[in-house]
């Protein structure tokens, strides 16, 4: 695919940039080509490389002005020194935003989710949750931002302000905003009842690449700028939780578990006695999960409305219904669930919930 620049100087700065980086990296600069984009401002190219056991490298275009670059930086070598396979850093050109970076292959994870059932991927899915334990139990200090109750809380209020206000276009009134403010409370408390580790903040199939080397059977890891200090709760709800692609609980149960299991000798859940009840661990996750689709619906409209990126709100039954599923569990999210039946036309229903919570 061909690379589409709406600004010709920068365009002129990646040519040159790369230009100086050829010989040393031998890299053919005429087949720059596309290679990805997400849901930032930030995009991928690609470039043929002689020097590159793939092939090619990976350019990343992330204007400094608008991505924290220096995160990214921060983060891979937190990541790298946990043993996870991330994208080795070649180059930088920290005035512009372009990083010239190793290749993890061409297939995420979800690549192989979407031709078989999950349930016969069992050594992909440990290799995953090998990624995941190493990057929880890794000791980082203070080096990344906490996930707190104040960050917590605002990606919640994208939901109310995207989601209800911009794509349903209801008004709240002010008794219902309070109402919305109290059960986001109410989550945010449950969340922050778990101990706290290193978070990818985005840990699900599309940013776990499969294995390309035979002697390398670790899943490739991306998209991980904007990890935080928070629940260790969260990857495994994000992993299990997916924003575009859902399994049966029964393949959701058995991960969790297989997850649970490997934490249990950390002493990382040892606190609300997690690590000897597991239906008390899978019901954390749950109240974590809850929190993040709230986010992402708030998140998806935005990128819809206001970014022109159509296709994420195309997902939004499927965070609808991982929120319904929740609210319907646990008793305290009753009104909740009440909330977000009007708000997506659906008549109530009595379900059976359960007493915690």
């Amino acid at each position: 695919m061909s690379v589409n620049w709406t600004d010709p100087l920068r365009e002129q700065a990646c040519h040159e940039w790369l230009c100086g980086l050829a010989q040393d990296h031998g890299l053919d600069v005429a087949s720059l080509a596309a290679a990805s984009a997400d849901a930032s401002f930030r995009r991928y190219l690609q470039v043929r490389a002689s020097a590159s056991p793939s092939g090619r490298y990976i350019i990343m275009d992330a204007p400094p002005a608008l991505e924290n670059n220096p995160a990214f930086v921060k983060v891979a070598g937190l990541m790298a020194a946990a043993g996870l396979r991330v994208p080795q850093i070649l180059s930088w050109d920290q005035t512009h935003g372009f990083m010239l970076l190793s290749d993890l292959g061409v297939h995420p994870l979800m690549h192989a989710l979407n031709t078989e059932p999950a349930s016969h991927h069992l050594p992909l899915w440990q290799s995953a949750l090998h990624a995941l334990l190493q990057w929880q139990t890794h000791p980082v200090g203070d080096a990344l931002p906490a996930y707190d109750q104040a960050l917590l809380l605002r990606e919640l209020s994208l939901f109310p302000d995207w989601y209800i206000a911009r794509h349903k276009g209801l008004t709240l009134s002010d008794t219902e905003r309070a109402q919305w403010q109290g059960w986001f409370d109410l989550i945010v408390r449950h969340n922050l009842q778990a101990p706290v580790v290193p978070v990818h903040r985005d840990f699900m199939p599309r940013n776990l690449m499969l294995p390309i080397a035979e002697d390398d059977a670790r899943m490739g890891v991306l998209d991980f700028q904007d990890a935080v200090l928070g629940p260790v709760t969260y990857d495994l709800a994000s992993l299990m939780r997916d924003a575009f692609i859902s399994w049966d609980e029964e393949v959701v149960m058995d991960v969790t578990i297989r997850h649970w299991e490997r934490l249990r000798p950390s002493g990382l859940i040892d606190a609300n006695g997690w690590s000897e009840d597991f239906g008390a661990f899978y019901e954390a996750i749950e109240w974590m999960g809850l929190q993040r689709h709230l986010k992402v619906a708030g998140i998806f409209a935005r990128l819809t409305l206001r970014d022109g990126k159509d296709k994420y709100l195309a997902d939004a039954p499927r965070f609808m219904a991982y929120i319904r599923s929740t609210a319907s569990r646990y008793r305290a999210l009753t009104p909740l669930l009440r909330a977000i039946d009007r708000i997506e036309g659906i008549a109530p229903q009595e379900t059976l919930v359960m007493g915690r919570g």
